[in-house]
């Protein structure tokens, strides 16, 4: 019954979200075309088409900002949550919907198809966007306020046991009771057999044994049962779990087998069989499948756009120095996955044969290896193409491939990660790209373990809106030819 009830309420917010949406839509249109020009003529001029013309962008719009927030886990419980947590989630939401929203408008030129030779206004894009994203951070804030303000009174709440009684068990209780709006009751610890309850303070309560735990619940009914053991307890405790699983009572684990990981931990299911998964990278399908879209779209506006260029700097490179036009080599990918990289030949032929030669003219520490003005290098136009990285263009290729993506470490060669310590290699889990945070902060100027830092900040603090800043801010540095060699 709870979780039908879950479910209901949940499907019930969801549509409401997408009502919402389709509310900002329309109130952004009324704005763009009949509030906002007499204020201000000159940013809102031009009439708007009818709304009606307007109206089949709106499924696609829903199942943008749908998907986006369904994936960002916006529908799981949320009472342990902060607020501003969940307005940044929001915030990240809508302005991955605008990029999202804007790139399938504009790159497959729907707009034109349904609205003639004319684009879409920016203006009204913008709006919506705006709009939606104050619209849905004022729904959320008014659930959350109203719903802690009705469990603070008492209202709402669920009646928590906790199993265990070692410092974990009492954290959790703890925690439990420092955050009242969070609708959870401490009603008390169960002991296990030969335990010491010494470790619990006299103000909370110990209704008994997991022996008797089928007499206890009938006297002290609870909605949640919180398992707070070590891993050898585990395999007595599951007569017990079984017991509550008769009685629907809802059980939940304290995941502390590994207390030093930084790993995320996510419940999977195979084939029946639930597996607990600990990963250090993004790992979420729609996320992933978000990322890889961009790459694919970006990766092919770039290609067509820079077509010319690409043509003219292979000619220019086969007529002032002779032999491929495209140097390819072996580079190691995801998970340390090797796949062929492409670049264009800046560098004379027998180059990776004589990096031994000037291994003692090496700028970096590390396994990296870096030389100011390389001998190997074959020209002025060699140079100028590597000072603004025009030789990785080849690599675009990689992108659509998909042995890379625009954003991401940069993929190094199999003999500098046979050097790697065992925390460098994490650098491997995930998808190697054109550009990263290394490219912005300096390349050659930052040294090999700020460079690996570097990588794995990325990794952790990974997000689609992070990706675009990293994208932002490589324009300028390559423009300037800051940092590269």
């Amino acid at each position: 019954m709870l979780k039908e009830r879950a479910r209901l309420l949940t499907l019930a917010i969801f549509a409401l979200d997408l009502a919402l949406i389709a509310g900002a839509f329309v109130l952004a249109y009324w704005l763009r075309s009949t509030a906002l020009p007499p204020w201000a003529p000159r940013l809102f001029q031009g009439e708007l088409y009818a709304l009606q013309a307007y109206l089949p962008f709106l499924p696609i719009a829903l199942l943008i900002w749908g998907g986006l927030l369904l994936s960002s886990g916006r529908y799981r419980s949320h009472r342990i949550v902060p607020i501003l947590d969940e307005a940044k989630a929001l915030v990240r939401v809508c302005v991955t919907g605008l990029v999202l929203f804007t790139l399938v408008l504009y790159a497959s030129r729907l707009d034109e198809l349904l609205l003639g030779h004319d684009k879409i206004s920016r203006a009204w894009i913008a709006l919506f966007a705006a709009l939606s994203c104050i619209f849905l951070l004022a729904e959320k804030l008014f659930l959350r306020v109203s719903s802690r303000y009705v469990r603070t009174k008492g209202y709402n709440y669920r009646k928590v046991a906790i199993v265990g009684t070692n410092q974990t068990a009492l954290d959790i209780a703890r925690s439990v009771e420092a955050h009242r709006f969070w609708g959870f009751k401490v009603l008390g610890f169960i002991t296990r057999a030969k335990s010491d309850p010494s470790v619990i303070p006299s103000k909370y309560r110990i209704l008994g044994s997991v022996d008797g735990i089928s007499s206890l619940l009938d006297q002290h009914p609870v909605d949640d049962v919180i398992f707070a053991v070590s891993r050898r307890d585990l395999d007595d405790m599951e007569e017990t779990y079984l017991r509550l699983e008769e009685r629907g009572i809802q059980v939940r684990f304290a995941l502390n087998f590994f207390p030093h990981t930084r790993a995320k931990v996510r419940l999977e299911e195979l084939d029946g069989l639930p597996l607990l998964a600990f990963s250090t990278a993004p790992s979420g399908v729609l996320a992933m499948a978000g990322k890889r879209l961009m790459d694919v779209v970006f990766s092919c506006a770039l290609l067509m756009l820079g077509l010319p260029i690409v043509l003219a700097i292979a000619i220019a490179l086969k007529l002032t120095s002779g032999g491929k036009v495209l140097f390819r080599q072996t580079r190691c990918g995801l998970n340390g996955q090797p796949f062929t990289l492409y670049k264009f030949r800046t560098m004379v032929a027998d180059a990776e044969q004589r990096r031994r030669e000037l291994q003692h003219l090496n700028e970096l520490d590390g396994p990296v290896f870096k030389v100011d003005k390389d001998p190997r290098v074959t020209g002025r136009l060699a140079r100028f193409l590597r000072k603004f990285s025009l030789d990785e263009l080849p690599q675009l290729l990689n992108v659509l491939r998909g042995d890379m993506s625009l954003v991401g470490p940069r993929p190094p060669i199999p003999e500098e990660v046979a050097q790697y310590q065992p925390w460098q290699r994490r650098r491997l889990s995930m998808k190697p790209g054109l550009t990263c945070l290394w490219q912005i902060s300096g390349r050659n100027q930052v040294d090999f373990d700020r460079w690996i830092e570097l990588d794995l900040e990325y990794i952790d603090s990974w997000s689609p809106l992070l990706d675009l800043k990293i994208l932002a801010r490589t324009i300028p540095v390559v423009l300037s030819g800051r940092g590269a060699s």
